[in-house]
């Protein structure tokens, strides 16, 4: 068992070796310094302070530049709030400032100068609109008397020309004369008054006449329209007693002249219904231009109406009478019923048959541009 003893530990005497390599022993000096580490109650330095009696203190004098120190000089904002305010940035482009004293000045010396001189500051010229320059400006003579409902404005100038109008007890013959509301227009024993050209819209119905007179006193239109305004208006066009549709009324001859004139290409879409069925070989023959009595007509379009082939849609321009009826008498077929719905891109929509409406600012403006 006494392999399992423990062995006691062999305590080997530290040595310490010089810069030869060689050992040596402690000194009893190196044992007293180990001991003191490792005490406690070792004496640590003291650190000296600034004012401790023990520290001598320099000679210091005053002048002497060794120990003097060079005094700070006082910062001054003032001074740097001044420069800021004198440097600003300058803006690139920066429009100068008005003086509106001194060019209130300047315009009050202008109207005093031209005072003096007799002359008065130049007003603004007031914008007048166009029916007011109508209404109460001057207007040209041949205007006036196309608006009174004489005739249109081409022959108001031959009118003239001949001697056959005299304003304020004088004839004029030039051409381009102005005259004001206030002025009296004669055409021969009759004055004439400048009206306000009016547009009326009729959606005719079935038997009445477009004529003004009767000697056999039927129905006419005039009694559908009749109190509709003070103007002396006129049919633009004629419409059989049996037609239906939109028919326009108007007291400017000028206009109703140009509207009813072929050349001018005026388009008219009717609505066709037949006692029987178009075939298409007539068809055809309507398309490709139908012969009259006088002269061929082709339709600017036609076209059946929902798959029926009694129910026709015709568009032409001519102004022949009864140019339509014509067209299908010829070729053996009879009218049941003619509706014209369109005449120079006017409709009749919203116009029960029978009623009447006056055309809007943007209808007149299109019959001026036809």
């Amino acid at each position: 068992m006494n392999q399992y003893k423990k062995k006691e530990e062999k305590v080997r005497p530290k040595r310490s070796f010089n810069k030869d390599g060689e050992s040596y022993e402690k000194s009893e000096k190196a044992e007293n310094f180990t001991k003191k580490k490792n005490s406690s109650d070792i004496d640590k330095p003291k650190r000296r302070k600034y004012n401790s009696p023990d520290r001598e203190k320099p000679d210091r004098k005053k002048g002497d530049a060794k120990y003097d120190k060079p005094k700070r000089k006082p910062i001054s904002f003032e001074k740097d709030k001044k420069d800021k305010i004198s440097k600003k940035p300058e803006k690139a482009n920066t429009p100068k400032r008005r003086d509106i004293t001194k060019e209130s000045e300047i315009l009050t010396e202008i109207v005093e100068r031209r005072i003096s001189e007799g002359r008065q500051a130049p007003r603004k010229q007031k914008v007048l609109s166009l029916e007011y320059e109508e209404q109460y400006g001057p207007i040209r003579l041949n205007k006036y008397i196309a608006n009174a409902g004489i005739c249109s404005r081409r022959d108001a100038d031959i009118l003239i020309e001949t001697g056959a109008i005299m304003v304020n007890g004088v004839i004029v013959t030039e051409l381009g004369t102005k005259v004001m509301p206030t002025d009296e227009v004669r055409y021969g024993d009759k004055i004439l008054q400048r009206e306000k050209p009016v547009y009326l819209l009729l959606n005719k119905p079935k038997d009445y006449i477009t004529t003004m007179d009767d000697e056999r006193d039927r129905k006419h239109v005039l009694q559908l329209i009749k109190g509709a305004c003070k103007e002396r208006i006129y049919p633009v066009g004629r419409l059989d007693k049996n037609t239906t549709g939109v028919l326009l009324f108007t007291n400017d001859g000028e206009m109703a002249k140009k509207l009813t004139h072929p050349k001018h290409n005026i388009r008219k879409i009717y609505h066709v219904v037949l006692n029987k069925n178009l075939s298409l070989k007539d068809f055809n023959a309507i398309r490709e231009g139908i012969e009259l009595d006088d002269g061929v007509l082709i339709p600017d379009e036609l076209e059946y109406i929902d798959n029926s082939k009694k129910e026709i849609g015709i568009t032409i321009h001519s102004g022949k009478n009864r140019i339509v009826r014509r067209i299908f008498e010829s070729l053996n077929y009879e009218i049941v019923k003619l509706d014209r719905v369109v005449f120079a891109n006017l409709t009749k929509k919203d116009t029960p048959r029978g009623e009447w409406r006056f055309l809007t600012k943007a209808e007149i403006n299109i019959l001026k541009m036809l």
